[in-house]
């Protein structure tokens, strides 16, 4: 099946696919994705196309949306990942995002969520989002701020046991 891909200025937001295995692999092993998200144990490529397969793939086919690869237009790199996640055991859907260390603070999360927020409303029929994010990470709530997500409480996802900030935004509040 086609599924949407997105266009900014620089970036191409496309479905995440077995070939972006090689990031997946990296990205979940950075230093801030084990600290602030967790430890997902994706150990080797095979674990990565795994992850890709079982966690990721089975929500684009239900929902048509969920993880994209991100890349720059300018040279093909992969940058990191952003997108709209139906999670298990939670109301609603939520937006993420995260890069590898080297394409951090160059403006390509707020490029790339303003790209997937305005399509979650717009393409997708999504009403209301929220984020998650530890209390810690300051970088990814300034960023939520910038995309006009208002923090609105504290929660545990299933089977989490740190407290997180919830964000939340509504396309009536665009």
């Amino acid at each position: 099946m086609n599924y949407k891909t997105f266009e900014t200025e620089r970036l191409l937001l496309k479905p995440t696919d077995q070939q972006d295995a090689d990031l997946i692999f990296r990205l979940l092993n950075t230093p801030k994705w084990l600290a602030y998200i967790g430890d997902r144990n994706i150990t080797s490529l095979e674990d990565a196309k795994a992850y890709i397969t079982n966690k990721m793939t089975p929500q684009l086919e239900r929902l048509g949306y969920g993880n994209y690869t991100v890349i720059r237009k300018e040279d093909g790199s992969k940058l990191g990942s952003c997108g709209i996640y139906d999670r298990e055991g939670v109301d609603g859907v939520d937006i993420g995002f995260a890069f590898l260390p080297e394409f951090e603070k160059k403006g390509y999360g707020l490029e790339a969520a303003t790209k997937i927020k305005e399509a979650a409303f717009s393409e997708f029929g999504i009403n209301r989002m929220q984020a998650y994010t530890s209390k810690k990470n300051e970088a990814s709530q300034k960023l939520l701020e910038k995309l006009g997500l208002k923090q609105t409480g504290t929660t545990y996802l299933p089977n989490d046991k740190e407290e997180l900030f919830v964000y939340s935004i509504s396309s009536e509040s665009l």
